[in-house]
């Protein structure tokens, strides 16, 4: 497998296309505006006009777009993946979406011809840029094992789910555990700075022993930078944390701090703030 068609090169995307292209990947991509891709181009991307366009002569199609609808706009229809991607391909969509869709197309894949894995990632954008995502893939477990030369170009952690649905469920669980870490962390800031702390050696003192997580070492660094750019968009997790609460209800789990969580998200897209990235949390309890 040489031919890979990558559809959605954002903020993750981007990086993702460069490092397959490292591994020796000849990559075809399309996202919505050619302009934000020119240096991804330049450096051997090739451009191609339209979604059928971009997997007609792929082997694998790789996406990563922003939401549940947008998936259904890329895969399904006369101009969309399912209906383009050469029979015997792969179609591999990393966008954390909802599982009833990962199933669907898992099942409209199979009858096209086609292989279906949902795999969507986990370590934002720093992990994209690195090459060391991990990889949370549902499906047939033969269909993972030819793709996981191309999982190894972008992540490190790559993990067999189980059926179809199971990346996303997977994913599901990961975005869960974020919203308490990420409120966890603020609420430890927003304390420390109403008591007068050094909010830098306060996190020094606590991020190594059993407070420590990604957001601690992370995330709070980029608060104390007033650092509010996106490696993962407000709004994209509240797409997320939606998805999972939906889930949760369906089987019959109450999420309470999820719910609370994604309130305060809500909030603050409320007043405009959606675009900024997910530590800006602390603005909440600011």
């Amino acid at each position: 497998m040489k031919k890979i068609g990558f559809i959605g090169v954002g903020i993750m995307g981007k990086s993702m296309v460069r490092n397959l292209m490292k591994a020796g990947y000849e990559v075809a991509i399309y996202t919505r505006t050619k302009a934000k891709v020119e240096d991804v181009i330049a450096e051997g991307a090739i451009w191609r006009d339209t979604v059928k366009d971009c997997v007609q002569d792929r082997e694998a199609v790789i996406t990563i777009v922003g939401y549940p609808k947008d998936v259904e706009e890329v895969y399904f229809g006369e101009q969309g993946i399912l209906a383009n991607t050469p029979t015997g391909g792969y179609v591999i969509d990393m966008t954390t979406s909802s599982p009833k869709l990962a199933v669907r197309i898992y099942q409209a894949a199979k009858e096209a011809g086609l292989s279906a894995i949902d795999a969507p990632v986990t370590g934002g954008d720093g992990g994209a840029k690195a090459g060391t995502l991990t990889i949370l893939a549902g499906g047939d477990r033969e269909a993972f094992d030819t793709c996981l030369p191309v999982f190894q170009a972008i992540g490190k952690n790559i993990n067999y789910e189980g059926k179809a649905g199971n990346g996303q469920h997977t994913k599901m669980c990961n975005q869960i555990a974020l919203a308490g870490a990420l409120s966890g962390a603020c609420e430890a800031l927003a304390y420390a700075r109403a008591v007068g702390l050094d909010a830098q050696t306060m996190l020094d003192s606590i991020s190594t022993g059993a407070a420590g997580s990604a957001q601690m070492s992370n995330v709070l660094p980029r608060v104390l930078k007033d650092d509010y750019a996106p490696g993962f968009f407000i709004k994209h997790f509240i797409k997320d944390m939606k998805l999972a609460d939906e889930e949760a209800l369906e089987a019959s789990v109450r999420l309470g701090v999820l719910e609370q969580v994604l309130s305060m998200y809500e909030k603050l897209a409320a007043d405009g703030k959606e675009d900024l990235g997910t530590q800006a949390l602390i603005q909440y309890y600011e």
